[in-house]
């Protein structure tokens, strides 16, 4: 069994055609595909990252954006620690379609999940229809965590994207888990009281699912 502290299972979600996969395989595997189809249903890749000295494994899904595929998708959200809402910045209805989106996440995910708010293809500098301060406006008024632009085809913020996520969401398990000591310790080590942490990630998750090297 490999050895990694965290498993964390992200999603990215989005109209289709912003970049989702191809942000997912630059991370993963270090390419950008040329001429990459539309994904159907849901895909996820694995990568393991280091956070300080613990070893992190990202389990990261990368769904359809086409609105047929809408009622899979979603059932992807519930578990998911972060999700990852992405819009191509050349594409203003993909933008447009934010709110809709931000309303399914609110509908189905867990209420403490970790959001990020992604623009991507910056990379097409002359084409660009959505400045970086109105996505950074749309990310501050809708309460998302964290905001960057970023661009698979060069590489812009990708490693940035994926490993403020791990960072993030590691933070947050090893603030439970000092919770979860203090409250052992304040009870003297036994409790007859169920304590169930947000997803606990030591656990291993979804092992049905075949996974991608």
């Amino acid at each position: 069994m490999e050895d990694y502290k965290y498993l964390f299972k992200v999603v990215l979600v989005g109209n289709a055609g912003v970049g989702k996969t191809c942000l997912v395989r630059k991370f993963t595997q270090g390419i950008f595909p040329p001429g990459q189809s539309a994904t159907i249903g849901v895909d996820f890749m694995i990568k393991t990252v280091k956070v300080g000295d613990d070893k992190v494994k990202l389990q990261i899904w990368d769904t359809a954006g086409q609105e047929r595929f809408r009622s899979i998708t979603q059932s992807y959200y519930r578990s998911a620690h972060a999700i990852v809402l992405v819009y191509d910045v050349a594409c203003q209805p993909s933008f447009d379609c934010l709110p809709e989106w931000l309303g399914e996440i609110e509908q189905y995910a867990n209420r403490r999940v970790l959001k990020i708010l992604v623009g991507n293809k910056v990379d097409k500098g002359d084409e660009r229809e959505i400045p970086e301060r109105i996505g950074q406006s749309f990310g501050d008024a809708n309460a998302f965590d964290y905001f960057l632009e970023t661009s698979a085809l060069d590489a812009t913020n990708v490693d940035t994207l994926f490993h403020e996520v791990a960072t993030r969401l590691t933070v947050d398990m090893k603030r439970n888990d000092d919770q979860y000591d203090k409250y052992k310790d304040d009870r003297g080590g036994k409790s007859n009281q169920t304590v169930t942490l947000w997803d606990r990630a030591t656990t291993q998750a979804n092992t049905c699912c075949s996974k991608h090297a």
